[in-house]
């Protein structure tokens, strides 16, 4: 079964409906008005070049059944070509008043198509009701003049009722920033498509090299401030000078088969931020950064209690993701928790760690992660497959303090996090290194409940040892069984850990332990 994820003017993306992680069980063949269009085999597939308000008869083959379906793509009030405004797409002459000028002209419901040519651009901002097409080989290039990117600050006032205009954040504070490259704040009904790039274009800059003595915060590749119904596919988004997208306090945002990549070593190119946002979709994607392939993030205790929106409804699925420090994580800005998040179907390679849950003191009494479930994930050599760190000591100026490194309970306060139950479900991890599982709670506030069910672990014979989670004094652990400490309860159910040094379960202030099933070879 063909189901429908996205339908735009000019583009499409299907999803197939099964349960293997990412890739399709079979290659297929598509065929749009009996004419062949695609050979893919992956389980998201996009379809591109298409007629606005145009009905088409798709037919997916695979080698022993094919299956038809149809579609009508949406009406548009006009498509216009960047060049007439005189972008000049040549890499060399900059084009931001062009393409500012095009976006601020259009009528709603129009597309600005970007032929193929390399724009060279200073920040943009976009309009409410407006398409960026990025046809193939069309590529927006961030300049590299930092000291021509504007510096937005954390708000402005309203000179009627001295109220705040809340403008921009960075790391779960209201913190002036440089504008982004596409900058959105306050706007609707926004889609950038196509088989083009967004390419922060850092590495030929300063972003990556001086970025400690900058005035302020590095500016995003892609940035949504409180804007609803946003939608990316199909592009690529490369080298931002720090996290790749950032939607913040947004709803109904949509990312359908995009690629983000950036170097490895690349400082804080996480590939997608979700802060604060209800309603995401991220589906059929592929990373490879330098930091977190997707990060669900919902501020500090400041923004937090300022503004009491937890991440709600995030759904992540048949996406692929590589390299970086986690493949999937929550936090650590998470001070006004994170709610109802499903991860499944999906392929993590060569990451530091899975699925990370990363929190510490001072995050805040609302930062309670509840109703989250990891299902049906495929794991090749990451390090440690699973991660839950209430010791989390980056990113804050009292990251090395006692406060945050403490073992004995503390007082529970206004500042101290909360962790609830957490299911990992049917996963299969090959060539891990580090550890199964390390699971490390507070003292004072332990996880409530983690389940681990119908997992599979098998450790790398050249193996070699590293630091399973980011904290002060860590040691350093190599084949490491399934780790957890300070967790009310725990179910360990149809388990295989193979490879390990030591015992297959090691527990420390857990209070009720289950298992069921648990084989160590």
């Amino acid at each position: 079964m063909v189901r429908t994820r996205y339908i735009g003017s000019s583009s499409v993306c299907f999803e197939l409906d099964n349960h293997e992680p990412y890739y399709s069980p079979a290659e297929y063949e598509v065929l749009l008005d009996g004419v062949s269009v695609l050979r893919g085999g992956t389980n998201v597939f996009s379809l591109f070049d298409l007629k606005p308000d145009t009905a088409y008869q798709g037919e997916l083959r695979f080698p022993d059944h094919a299956e038809a379906f149809g579609f009508r793509t949406a009406a548009e009030r006009c498509c216009v070509n960047v060049r007439a405004f005189g972008a000049a797409g040549d890499g060399q002459h900059e084009d931001t008043a062009a393409i500012q000028a095009a976006i601020n002209c259009l009528p709603e419901g129009s597309r600005l198509y970007f032929p193929a040519g390399t724009y060279l651009t200073l920040p943009l901002t976009l309009r409410s009701h407006i398409t960026l097409e990025l046809s193939e080989g069309a590529v927006i290039l961030g300049s590299t003049e930092r000291k021509r990117y504007p510096i937005l600050s954390a708000w402005a006032e309203d000179r009627i009722n001295g109220a705040e205009l809340p403008l921009v954040a960075w790391e779960g504070n209201e913190v002036p920033t440089y504008q982004s490259l596409i900058h959105g704040s306050y706007c609707e009904d926004v889609a950038i498509v196509g088989k083009g790039r967004i390419d922060g274009n850092a590495q030929n800059g300063d972003w990556w090299r001086e970025f400690k003595n900058f005035p302020t915060a590095r500016p995003r590749a892609v940035f949504f401030n409180r804007c609803r119904n946003v939608t990316l596919h199909g592009v690529t988004v490369a080298n931002s000078p720090s996290w790749n997208i950032h939607p913040l306090f947004s709803q109904n945002v949509g990312l359908y088969d995009i690629f983000i990549t950036a170097p490895k070593d690349s400082p804080n190119t996480d590939a997608i931020d979700p802060e604060s946002c209800d309603g995401v979709e991220i589906i059929g994607c592929r990373f490879s950064v330098g930091d977190d392939c997707i990060a669900v993030k919902s501020g500090k205790i400041d923004m937090g209690r300022k503004y009491k929106t937890p991440a709600d409804h995030h759904t992540v699925r048949n996406c692929l993701m590589q390299f970086g420090h986690g493949a999937l994580t929550l936090g650590s800005e998470l001070a006004a928790g994170i709610r109802n998040v499903s991860v499944t179907q999906c392929v993590f390679k060569a990451t530091d760690r899975g699925l990370r849950i990363k929190s510490r003191r001072g995050r805040g009494k609302d930062s309670l992660i509840t109703n989250v479930e990891f299902d049906n994930i495929r794991m090749e050599k990451v390090l440690t497959p699973i991660v839950i760190n209430l010791w989390y000591n980056c990113c804050d100026p009292d990251r090395y303090s006692e406060y945050v490194w403490c073992r004995d309970p503390l007082p529970i306060d206004d500042r101290t996090p909360r962790m609830g139950a957490f299911r990992f479900h049917n996963m299969v991890c090959t060539d891990a290194e580090v550890a199964a599982c390390y699971i490390d709670g507070l003292t004072e506030s332990p996880i409530e409940r983690v389940e681990l069910e119908n997992i599979s672990v098998s450790f790398a014979p050249d193996a070699k040892p590293g630091v399973p989670a980011m904290q002060n004094f860590a040691e350093k652990r190599c084949r490491l069984g399934l780790y957890l400490n300070n967790v009310r309860e725990v179910l360990v159910k149809n388990v295989t850990v193979r490879g390990a040094e030591g015992e297959a379960l090691i527990t420390g202030n857990c209070g009720e332990v289950v298992t069921e099933g648990l084989k160590q070879l």
